[in-house]
């Protein structure tokens, strides 16, 4: 029996264009949502385009490539050490503050990726560039964002000093999860939403550092 494409509901034609993602799929099942939903996740996908034609530029792809890998950790490590140079032992509870507070993001991280297994932006547009090596399969949410902005507002709450630093380079990172095509700008934007609102637990997580560790 052959099916008139031309009577398909707005959910039919979302899902036929779009690859499936339980998040997007769960959206859909509302007929009044569905066109809503299709063109949100258009501009996503158009704006991830737009941003990721910057990388046929051999020097912009090289200099988000590098800040892409020292936003593996590597910047966070140096700023972490950095405090502890500058404030001494004073900085052991909000540096230990902050690996609690990102660890908990790293758990969520992973969490979010598996249960929303969202395909990265090149492995289904052709016209995006992949400019350089996933750390994992799934795209949602962004786990470079998340980290850099949790960094930032919690480690720079600590020590503002730093914030000069750790600003300018939270927002390269996030900008460079597009550029390099691994990333859809919602991604993006879930990350540094789930990072800040975990940084808001630091009080209460260095409160309860500070009591285990009285002697520090």
């Amino acid at each position: 029996m052959k099916t008139d494409k031309s009577k398909q509901s707005p959910v039919t034609k979302l899902t036929s264009e779009v690859v499936p993602s339980p998040i997007f799929t769960l959206m859909s099942r509302n007929r009044a949502l569905a066109v809503y939903v299709n063109h949100f996740i258009s501009w996503d996908t158009n704006l991830c385009i737009h941003i990721n034609r910057y990388s046929t530029n051999y020097v912009i792809a090289t200099f988000f490539k590098m800040i892409s890998r020292l936003g593996d950790g590597w910047f966070w490590y140096a700023m972490m050490l950095a405090a502890f140079i500058v404030k001494g032992w004073e900085a052991v509870i909000p540096l230990i503050t902050v690996i609690l507070v990102s660890s908990l993001g790293l758990a969520i991280y992973k969490v979010l990726k598996v249960k929303t297994v969202r395909p990265r932006p090149y492995q289904v547009h052709q016209v995006i560039v992949l400019g350089e090596r996933p750390l994992d399969v799934f795209s949602f949410p962004s786990g470079h964002t998340l980290q850099a902005v949790l960094f930032t507002a919690t480690l720079g709450g600590y020590f503002p000093e730093l914030l000069p630093l750790m600003l300018p380079f939270a927002m390269l990172v996030a900008l460079s999860r597009m550029v390099l095509g691994l990333h859809y700008p919602t991604d993006v934007l879930v990350g540094g939403a789930i990072g800040y609102g975990l940084s808001l637990w630091a009080p209460s997580i260095y409160y309860v550092v500070e009591s285990s560790l009285p002697g520090l």
